[in-house]
């Protein structure tokens, strides 16, 4: 009997070696979620196998309580050590299970089958004890681990595990500049965690700490009122006209749809137009500049809704579409309560005929008188030339954005140019598609570029395409004369003023053509009328037949062509020095495929200072145009921790440039 037993014992070891392993993970599992709030623990044990087997255990526990369990216990009391260990183990575990409690109260043991259960469960067992849920886990040496609740996403599907020692004493000292282009999740909340000493789970850093974009982008306003120039003058001596302008390429939602792969980065929400174009108007609203230069405006939305909210907010606005099937253009609005138009141009970079100028991008310049408060008393002040642009993209063509340029240039020239023959105060804007101290910008900032045999593509200095083997290069003259623009960006009617197209001829003049040779002949098809049209004149004695005209004819002027050289006088710096000297880093107007870069400027009528200090602010001699203040770009690695360009925050893949200007008021 006693050898049956133990053969009835051994031959399902297997099975009970799984209801042993499977009620002791689920008995775990129990114990954890008692003490854990995470519905993630839960999922992760939720899984224990519950099936046929564990029915087979059910069933083998009812038979041993038929064919009478006091006969198996005694015998199993008398052998081996291990093999009581084994069974008394099994029948614990077999007793534990609720299914099995009611049906097999404790009434139904003899007292010796109680008291030899309670003496096997003093042995020592080789396997772990089965755990009540009453009962606490054993202490586990070694650093304790506690369960953290990640954010539910395709990359998280289970809990991950930190040291609890540094939950408790380490600091989220986080710089923005280091934090992944993903929005950052929020901070969850720190709760009394379960602990297990379960090893090999892979860890998990904190969870970034969410800031919020206003502090990212925070922008400071840096004034220069008060500060002197590098001639010891204050600026802010004597009346002043001010006013603010901002220069911002708003991100045309054509343009962003034709290229969405660099837009990747991006949720769509953020880049929905309604959600972009509120943005746009509580941007604007926040800054309220007298003077806003627009580029990349789509046309429908600006007639629809650009246009009529910016009237609402006070501004006559100007737009000029791109030429072309183009759908976008540039814009400029202004208050007319702080200036009074006096002329508007717009300007077409397209000619037909030209290969070097067959692009579609437009610019548009307005000059405009401000207006002195009346309080002044008899003052004046000089007109205000406001040009705006978008140039052409394309790296590899500079010399395209080199006439674009100049044509844009000879403009403003033409506008600016007072009676006496200087330029009233200039303010040229706009997204230029070239980066600091590139040959275009050195031009504009100089007004003198040397160009016979320069690549193409370095004029912007946007790539580098040095390592092709065939490289666009520039020829001298840039464009042709047909043009009508000088080496010296002006137009030709500037440089050399005509006489009038209606000569004025004297009585006498005229008169000695009444009997010239084609005079007294009789025209063709004249109808013959009697006593009119039937007589031929009669030359007068002395008469010569052909009159001896003067050369009075005036030759075209002749336009002199530098070699290899171009250049415009009208004396322009930037507003910005293209460096934070606070953080060591270069300034960022734009952000494409997370690489940041400056192609936004804002230059003014200023005179140069030779300085190779980087970072100081103030590199030009006031004139006529002062520089009161401007508000302060960012570096690339905080706008990698906004996650870019676009943001919720900033809805243009540029950043806006804001300055602000004083212009001197003179008496009459």
């Amino acid at each position: 009997m006693i050898a049956s037993c133990l053969c009835y014992l051994l031959l399902p070891a297997a099975r009970l070696f799984r209801a042993l392993s499977d009620a002791f993970f689920t008995c775990r599992k129990n114990v954890l979620l008692a003490k854990s709030s995470s519905s993630q623990v839960e999922g992760d044990f939720a899984m224990a196998p519950r099936g046929p087997d564990q029915e087979e255990c059910e069933g083998l526990l009812q038979q041993w309580r038929e064919e009478g369990s006091s006969q198996v216990l005694s015998t199993v009391s008398d052998g081996p050590l291990v093999d009581k260990g084994l069974a008394e183990s099994s029948l614990a575990l077999l007793m534990d299970n609720p299914g099995e409690q009611d049906a097999a109260p404790e009434d139904k043991w003899s007292s010796r089958q109680l008291s030899d259960l309670r003496a096997a469960e003093n042995l020592e067992e080789p396997f772990p004890e089965v755990l009540g849920e009453e009962e606490l886990l054993p202490e586990v040496e070694g650093p304790m681990w506690a369960a953290v609740p990640v954010q539910t996403g395709p990359q998280y599907t289970d809990c991950a595990v930190l040291p609890m020692g540094a939950l408790a004493t380490e600091q989220w000292d986080e710089d923005p500049a280091m934090v992944a282009w993903s929005i950052a999740p929020e901070r969850v909340p720190q709760e009394e965690a379960a602990v297990w000493p379960f090893e090999g789970l892979g860890q998990l850093q904190p969870p970034p700490v969410e800031i919020p974009y206003h502090e990212i982008l925070w922008r400071e306003w840096e004034d220069f009122s008060t500060q002197p120039d590098v001639q010891g003058l204050e600026a802010g001596d004597g009346p002043q006209f001010q006013f603010t302008l901002m220069s911002y390429n708003i991100l045309a939602q054509d343009l962003m749809q034709q290229s969405s792969e660099l837009y990747l980065h991006c949720h769509p929400d953020i880049l929905n137009w309604n959600y972009r174009f509120a943005n746009l108007m509580q941007e604007f609203q926040h800054w309220d500049p007298d003077i806003l230069c627009l580029q990349e405006v789509q046309e429908d939305h600006y007639w629809e809704q650009l246009e009529p909210s910016l009237r609402m907010m006070g501004f006559t606005c100007f737009y000029k579409r791109r030429t072309g099937c183009k759908t976008d253009g540039c814009a400029v609005c202004y208050k007319p309560t702080r200036f009074r138009l006096l002329c508007a141009s717009p300007v077409e970079y397209f000619r037909p005929g030209l290969e070097l100028l067959n692009r579609d991008n437009v610019g548009l310049v307005l000059l405009l008188q401000p207006l002195v408060p009346e309080g002044l008393g008899q003052v004046s002040v000089a007109p205000l030339c406001v040009a705006n642009t978008h140039v052409l993209y394309n790296p590899r063509r500079g010399d395209v954005k080199l006439a674009q340029m100049a044509i844009l240039l000879a403009e403003v020239d033409k506008v600016a140019r007072l009676s006496d023959g200087s330029h009233c105060p200039i303010v040229l804007c706009g997204d230029l598609n070239s980066v600091p101290d590139s040959p275009l910008y050195n031009f504009i900032r100089d007004g003198e570029l040397q160009y016979h045999g320069m690549p193409a593509w370095k004029v912007s200095g946007q790539e580098d395409f040095s390592h092709q083997l065939y490289q666009r290069k520039l020829q001298a003259p840039l464009w042709p004369s047909s043009l009508g623009i000088t080496d010296c960006c002006q137009y030709v009617t500037s440089c050399h003023p005509t006489s009038s197209e209606r000569r004025k001829y004297s009585r006498d003049f005229l008169l000695r053509f009444r009997f010239c040779s084609i005079a007294c002949q009789r025209p063709v098809g004249l109808v013959l009328l009697e006593g009119v049209t039937d007589t031929k004149p009669e030359r007068p004695a002395g008469w010569a037949e052909s009159v001896i005209e003067e050369d009075t004819s005036e030759s075209e002027p002749d336009v002199p062509r530098t070699v290899g050289t171009i250049q415009h006088c009208l004396h322009l710096t930037s507003v910005y020095t293209h460096f934070l000297p606070q953080h060591g880093r270069p300034e960022v107007t734009t952000m494409p495929l997370g690489l940041g870069t400056t192609v936004d400027y804002i230059f003014f009528s200023a005179e140069s200072c030779e300085s190779g200090n980087r970072t100081d602010r103030r590199l030009y001699q006031d004139g006529t145009l002062k520089l009161l203040g401007r508000l302060s770009l960012l570096s690339e690695e905080i706008l990698w921790a906004a996650n870019g360009l676009p943001n919720p925050f900033c809805s243009s893949d540029h950043l806006c440039l804001l300055a602000s200007f004083g212009m001197e008021v003179t008496a009459p």
